[in-house]
């Protein structure tokens, strides 16, 4: 998913919600590395799993064996793992979750016009149902009593982190819905520039995606030459050889003359080294 800017919005809006994107778009695999063992290898699991499906799959068309296929539905809210096996995770997804949960309530507080008053048959003053309902606008959780533990209703949270985190980015950009929203203050917007731009490093280091170089354990099946596979904030993974231009893998050349697989390519790549490890056994 692709966030579309407003290129008239301030930069510190723009920084906001590019930020906010790559936190929602990377909340799947957060929510899914929860569930699994954190283990020191590249690239993460959740790609691991994904590129050892295509390569079965690939095997499939190639040895005409059929493969049973694998439909996997990520969880929507991380209530949904009863038994975490990545704490680091769990707790990276937590602190993020309520960051961005306590964000939108403050910004709500200041910029969301209050739900406005109607009338009955008798004349007599009730909440306006249709602007209750508004789909735009944020409700904060309700209470019996003080405290989260006497919550009466989650409010918006109840969509999860990725409505949140949409919500912001629009009040961040100064969306346009009717009157229900004023411009955000220039200290608010700094603030949920700077939650955001926490809450996408918390999600890129709990991924391992903060900009780390791994030399992966299997030689090049192309050539033998060392392979490495880096991480970047906001950008794909990265697989290097390191011979260079004499390596004949069939990608294209990276900015140090390196054979590079990245995206789809890297589907190629793990084909090889799962055909390699085969005829190896």
């Amino acid at each position: 998913m692709t966030t579309t800017l407003d290129y008239a919005a301030p930069p510190v809006a723009r920084r906001a919600a590019v930020d906010l994107a790559a936190v929602r778009e990377q909340w799947g695999d957060l929510l899914a590395a929860i569930g699994r063992r954190p283990a020191a290898e590249w690239p993460p699991r959740e790609a691991r799993g994904f590129l050892d499906q295509l390569a079965a799959d690939d095997r499939a068309e190639n040895d005409e064996h059929p493969v049973e296929a694998v439909v996997g539905r990520l969880p929507l809210t991380i209530r949904e793992h009863p038994a975490p096996l990545n704490l680091d995770a769990l707790d990276a997804a937590l602190a993020i979750e309520r960051d961005l949960f306590d964000l939108a309530d403050v910004v709500a507080e200041q910029v969301q016009r209050s739900i406005r008053p109607a009338r009955d048959a008798h004349g007599r003053f009730i909440t306006d149902q249709a602007d209750t309902a508004d789909p735009a606008r944020w409700h904060p959780p309700t209470h019996r009593d003080a405290g989260p533990a006497s919550a009466a209703s989650a409010g918006s949270r109840a969509y999860g982190l990725h409505w949140a985190a949409v919500w912001l980015e629009g009040r961040a950009l100064d969306e346009m819905s009717g009157d229900l929203f004023e411009p955000i203050p220039p200290r608010l917007l700094d603030e949920v520039a700077a939650t955001a731009r926490r809450a996408r490093l918390t999600v890129e280091l709990a991924l391992g995606r903060d900009g780390r170089t791994t030399a992966l354990d299997e030689p090049c099946p192309f050539c033998g030459g060392q392979l490495a596979g880096h991480t970047r904030p906001g950008g794909e993974p990265v697989v290097t050889c390191s011979t260079g231009e004499a390596c004949e893998a069939p990608v294209d050349l990276d900015g140090r003359r390196r054979r590079a697989w990245r995206g789809a390519d890297m589907v190629g790549l793990w084909v090889a080294l799962d055909a390699r490890r085969r005829g190896d056994a």
